[in-house]
């Protein structure tokens, strides 16, 4: 059973802020999107099967969220290093962030406790977040199940 989280984020708080290292180089944080609407999907893993389903899904609806005008980012524990190898194996285009210290995963309340075949530990729930243009959440997806789900998430962008 996954244990609630520390923070608890609702519909029309402000997003937390975060300024990370992100795949390529650089780094990504929520001021470079702001006055415009931005996706985040976090994610447990690089290389895993829903992990990679997930962020080529949204690899592939890239160009109609940016005609939406959102843009998006796929958020994990993994290294700068983990990312840049899954991008390249899997011609990703959505950057990736990486939040080794889970400062990210905290803020938004995605880090929390899972169990699998009996044990227990702690690690990233699959969860999307939907930033408005005025930089309040204006959706939450959590305990994401990947089968249509950016498409679910591209519908909402354009609802905004």
């Amino acid at each position: 059973m996954t244990k609630t989280p520390a923070v608890e984020l609702a519909i029309g708080d402000k997003a937390p802020d975060f300024d990370l290292p992100r795949d390529g180089g650089g780094r990504i944080s929520l001021a470079d999107f702001a006055g415009k609407p931005l996706v985040i999907f976090f994610y447990p893993k690089d290389n895993t099967s829903a992990c990679t389903t997930e962020s080529i899904a949204f690899t592939a609806l890239k160009a109609d969220f940016e005609k939406a005008g959102a843009s998006i980012v796929g958020m994990s524990p993994d290294s700068v290093k983990s990312h840049d190898k899954f991008v390249k194996k899997y011609d990703l285009s959505v950057p990736l962030a990486s939040d080794e210290e889970k400062t990210a995963a905290e803020a938004y309340g995605v880090w929390q406790e899972k169990s699998m075949y009996g044990r227990t530990y702690m690690g990233v729930v699959r969860s999307t977040f939907l930033i408005g243009a005025d930089g309040r959440i204006a959706r939450i997806w959590d305990k994401v199940k990947v089968s249509g789900h950016a498409d679910e998430v591209l519908a909402a962008v354009k609802e905004l």
